[in-house]
């Protein structure tokens, strides 16, 4: 069984062929089973969380991820979010590739997010403006570089530290200016891009404040309870999930506003499937503002596994 580490995942996974791999899965679809989705006390922590998500490719892969979520981790300086994925045969269920999931995941989500953008994001888009720094950041960066002409990246974070050396890592990774943003409001002001990623229970983009063009990119707050936008961008967007069954469930940022009235389901306008398979033309004018929110998938995972097996085979 081949044996995937997290450098040779990041390896086996480049954004281009990753966006690409995506976009086809969703074209073509997979059998993909409700995920478990279970909470775990952590005493003295907040709750963490597993996720179980299978996924097959009749007669071809099947695979099954399996998650943890530790919000507690930032305090002991490891990431969140651990996990494996088992990729096998669909023919003969023989177990193919043990690969690494924390990287998996944070290239599939921050692909996904990019694969979003090639419909939402306006062409000219060249400013990207970063909420949170944790792993995704950098992924997300170079996800969103593979498909628009970005020159210059802000980052954002509670941390000012955190951010200063996030920045400092970036800058040796990429050809593009870097700042740190002091302001959050005043950088959402200014960017074409809001990507934000983040285990916020509080709104931190602001609608109101955001230019016409914009298009907001929702990756964290995946629980219920959890919430990064605010009620004025809900009410401002064209709002786009990655898929309707994960988002209306349970990102909070459509659960929210669902809950309240604020939007209904028929205000979100399609999903990664009707994107990709061209059943909805996307963004309609350079004036419209974007939002897409994702929760993650499990033919997400499913995808980058099999190209990740692939390339690694060579």
């Amino acid at each position: 069984m081949l044996l995937l580490s997290e450098q040779q995942t990041r390896d086996a996974l480049p954004f281009p062929d990753l966006i690409d791999a995506l976009d086809g899965i969703f074209r073509s679809g997979c059998v993909m089973p409700t995920r478990h989705h279970h909470d775990m006390e952590v005493p003295g922590e907040p709750d963490a969380t597993m996720l179980l998500m299978p996924a097959w490719v009749p007669g071809e892969f099947a695979g099954v991820k399996v998650a943890h979520v530790f919000p507690g981790n930032s305090k002991r300086g490891i990431p969140a979010v651990s996990a494996q994925y088992l990729l096998s045969d669909a023919k003969s269920g023989e177990m193919l590739a043990l690969i690494d999931g924390g990287e998996l995941t944070a290239r599939r989500t921050a692909a996904a997010s990019a694969l979003a953008a090639r419909s939402l994001a306006r062409a000219d888009a060249r400013h990207l403006l970063v909420v949170g720094t944790g792993r995704l950041a950098p992924n997300l960066v170079a996800a969103h570089m593979a498909v628009r002409p970005i020159e210059e990246v802000t980052l954002w974070g509670r941390s000012k530290e955190k951010a200063a050396e996030a920045v400092r890592e970036l800058e040796g990774q990429f050809q593009v200016t870097f700042n740190v943003a002091t302001d959050l409001d005043e950088a959402l002001a200014k960017a074409d891009i809001v990507s934000a990623a983040t285990l916020s229970t509080e709104p931190l983009i602001k609608g109101a404040l955001l230019r016409p063009g914009t298009h907001v990119d929702l990756v964290g707050a995946f629980k219920p309870n959890m919430r990064e936008s605010d009620d004025d961008l809900v009410r401002r967007a064209a709002i786009f999930v990655d898929t309707k069954d994960g988002c209306l469930s349970e990102g909070g940022d459509i659960v929210q506003p669902l809950k309240a009235g604020l939007i209904s389901n028929a205000d979100i306008k399609a999903d990664l499937y009707e994107l990709c398979r061209g059943e909805h033309p996307g963004r309609q004018n350079s004036e419209d503002i974007t939002m897409f929110k994702s929760v993650g998938a499990a033919l997400e995972d499913l995808a980058g596994a099999m190209l990740a097996y692939r390339n690694a085979q060579g």
